[in-house]
């Protein structure tokens, strides 16, 4: 038995914190960009690691963040807290140099399509950017049930593409999350197709996702039980980053015209060599 799988059979009580340390090490370098600590925790809880309790997260919040200020352990992503600072240059010569660095086109011109990638959880808007970002594309993080303020924003903005446009959306296996992407498209009627991109009860199966048990106080459970046959969480966060990757790219490629989008491409920078030329 690997070091992981002895680690996942042990008792739970038992946890031994170093251990546990060079696992989510391990985890958080997985990622080509930064992780959560909270990505990180349903990551462990899915694999065995650890139980879904708040002492658990508590325990590796205090452990990892103590294991960084000795340097023994990769930095972790705070989305919650920022520096904020005026963007500032040198002279003018500075500005159209950063100017012709950051100019892009919309790379989305002459798609039949406007696609928005929607996820449940703001941790997993630095991966789609990492992954997709080149596209154009829009991200959508819902952070739970939408206001009515962001369901407007988002219905204007399809309305502003003047074309069709497909939710591809990435959310919870469980019955708040099957519902916020069905409350979220009947406020915004602006969906022409929508594409589950995960979590599905095949997909929890097919990469061997352990379902937790669900809250039987939400009001949704009754009838999510009955369509499954059981009441259980799976976070999507517990998806490795390349299956989800890779789930993505599969829903994107088939509504995706590469050719039109290389045609953008070498426009844009045919345009922003003009842009360096008065630099």
């Amino acid at each position: 038995m690997t070091d992981r799988a002895a680690l996942a059979a042990a008792d739970m009580s038992r946890i031994t914190w170093p251990r546990i340390l060079s696992v989510a090490a391990e985890i958080v370098r997985s990622y080509e960009t930064g992780v959560t600590l909270r990505q990180l925790f349903y990551r462990l809880v899915a694999e065995g690691y650890l139980p879904n309790t708040p002492s658990a997260y508590k325990n590796l919040s205090k452990t990892t963040a103590a294991a960084r200020r000795r340097g023994d352990f990769p930095n972790l992503i705070d989305r919650t807290r920022a520096i904020h600072r005026y963007r500032t240059f040198t002279g003018p010569v500075d500005a159209r140099g950063w100017l012709s660095d950051i100019y892009r086109r919309d790379r989305t011109e002459g798609q039949d399509l406007s696609l928005y990638l929607g996820v449940e959880k703001h941790g997993l808007v630095e991966l789609l950017r990492a992954w997709f970002g080149d596209l154009g594309v829009p991200i959508v993080a819902l952070g739970g049930y939408s206001s009515q303020t962001y369901a407007d924003d988002i219905a204007a903005d399809v309305v502003a593409q003047g074309r069709p446009a497909a939710l591809l959306y990435a959310g919870d296996f469980d019955p708040s999350g099957e519902d916020i992407p069905r409350d979220l498209i009947a406020r915004t009627g602006c969906f022409d197709e929508v594409v589950r991109v995960a979590l599905t009860t095949e997909q929890v199966d097919e990469y061997d996702l352990p379902p937790l048990p669900g809250k039987a106080t939400d009001s949704r459970a009754r009838a999510f039980r009955e369509r499954y046959g059981d009441l259980v969480q799976v976070e999507v966060d517990a998806l490795p980053p390349d299956v989800l990757r890779d789930l993505f790219q599969a829903a994107i490629s088939r509504l995706w015209d590469m050719s039109t989008y290389e045609r953008i491409l070498a426009e844009e920078a045919k345009e922003r060599r003009a842009l360096r030329s008065i630099a």
